[in-house]
């Protein structure tokens, strides 16, 4: 779509920290043989690889699961948790495993076919978590290594940029002191953010 223009690569060539929020208010767009969705990503969270025991490159370090971690940054890296896929966008120089783990995003377009893959009763529930926008977005693991530069996953230039929160990441509280890191980033008092 004309109105999605992917990003270029060097967007993804920043510190993985400064990509983390400058993600936040760009489009993530997904095309399927169903439909265009995309919606505005509102939060974010940074993971830096062996510096960061909550990082998969940390406590997994280079196994098939984490290669593309260690490729070139602007691509996807998707892993199932509790039986969710969530999907990242790898960071960070070649050889270093680092990512942004995108957390929730605001729908825009195609939210009849996002409502049709997971039904909910108020909007702000669609995609207010990982687990969920990928579902909503029907983003499976097939995502893994696809680059964000082009379809049938991309991410596009921004319509606005919100006021950004930093805090403490979500979900990792057997990771040390990694728990404290305020590494996640998200738009001030958006009711698509997850609690």
């Amino acid at each position: 779509m004309d109105i999605y223009q992917p990003l270029p690569v060097d967007f993804y060539q920043q510190d993985t920290l400064e990509l983390a929020k400058s993600l936040i208010g760009c489009m993530l767009v997904h095309e399927t043989t169903a439909g265009i969705s995309a919606g505005a990503i509102v939060e974010t969270e940074g993971y830096l690889g062996a510096a960061d025991k909550a990082a998969h490159g940390f406590k997994y370090r280079h196994t098939k699961r984490t290669e593309v971690m260690f490729g070139a940054p602007g691509h996807a890296y998707t892993h199932t948790m509790h039986t969710h896929c969530l999907i990242n966008v790898v960071s960070g120089a070649i050889g270093e495993p680092e990512s942004v783990l995108i957390r929730a995003l605001e729908p825009l377009t195609g939210i009849d076919l996002m409502l049709q893959r997971r039904p909910v009763n108020k909007l702000p529930l669609l995609t207010n978590g990982p687990g969920k926008l990928t579902k909503a977005m029907g983003i499976s693991m097939a995502a893994y290594g696809h680059s964000f530069l082009q379809p049938p996953i991309w991410i596009a230039v921004p319509r606005v940029k919100p006021k950004i929160t930093t805090g403490k990441r979500i979900g990792i509280d057997g990771s040390g002191e990694a728990k404290d890191y305020p590494y996640r980033f998200w738009a001030a008092n958006h009711p698509f953010v997850s609690k």
